[in-house]
């Protein structure tokens, strides 16, 4: 099951940070169009949520490496 959580934790993260980027981004642009001087503090923002996808594919690579030595043996033949 650890490749699948490492599948779930990488689409999950990055779910998450695309409608975090999608949101602040729509409403950056609007508070950017009122008030130019918000464009900087709208792009650190934006980074910030980037990184919740980078971070979500490092745990899931952490996963996915640590699953391939634990998962040997599991599968036996029905012969005895």
């Amino acid at each position: 099951y650890a490749h699948l959580a490492a599948g779930l934790t990488v689409g999950l993260s990055s779910l998450a940070a695309g409608l975090a980027i999608g949101i602040i981004g729509d409403a950056g642009v609007r508070a950017n169009a009122q008030q130019p001087k918000l464009f900087v503090g709208m792009i650190l923002i934006l980074i910030f949520a980037e990184a919740l996808g980078l971070y979500g594919l490092i745990v899931g690579l952490v996963v996915a490496s640590s699953a391939d030595a634990k998962g040997r043996g599991l599968c036996s033949s029905w012969e005895v």
